[in-house]
């Protein structure tokens, strides 16, 4: 048929289209209220759950240079950095000035800011 045709696997890409519903979305909007006083608790699953993040912006450049290949052939865009949504609750709340600390295991891990003490991340297993 002569059709350029190659397969590209994409892992986990965000960015700030992405809905909601979706963990890191979560994550980044309760930090930001939280820190703006505007909620108290931020309720997640499974803590030590790994992902491979990386920008919906580099995987479109990344899909682009795919299809600039002359041969087509099987690509994988990932970067290669797995970070567990752990990582990302200390990586979201420390851009608003929150250090977490984690408290407890299992279902019963807390994240508590650092300087009030305040439990601000809870296990719930709903979301598991």
């Amino acid at each position: 048929y002569d059709i350029h045709a190659s397969n590209g696997i994409l892992f986990n890409h965000e960015s700030p289209m992405r809905g909601e519903t979706f963990v890191t979305r979560k994550i980044t909007r309760a930090a930001a209220a939280i820190s703006l006083g505007l909620q108290d608790r931020l309720y997640l699953g499974n803590l030590s759950a790994e992902r491979d993040w990386g920008h919906a912006r580099d995987y479109v450049e990344g899909m682009w240079r795919i299809l600039q290949h002359e041969v087509p052939d099987d690509y994988v865009l990932a970067t290669g950095v797995k970070n567990s949504v752990r990582r990302f609750v200390e990586l979201a709340f420390s851009e608003v000035g929150i250090e977490i600390e984690w408290v407890g295991s299992g279902i019963d891990e807390k994240g508590v800011d650092a300087k009030s003490g305040a439990v601000l991340i809870e296990v719930d297993p709903r979301y598991f």
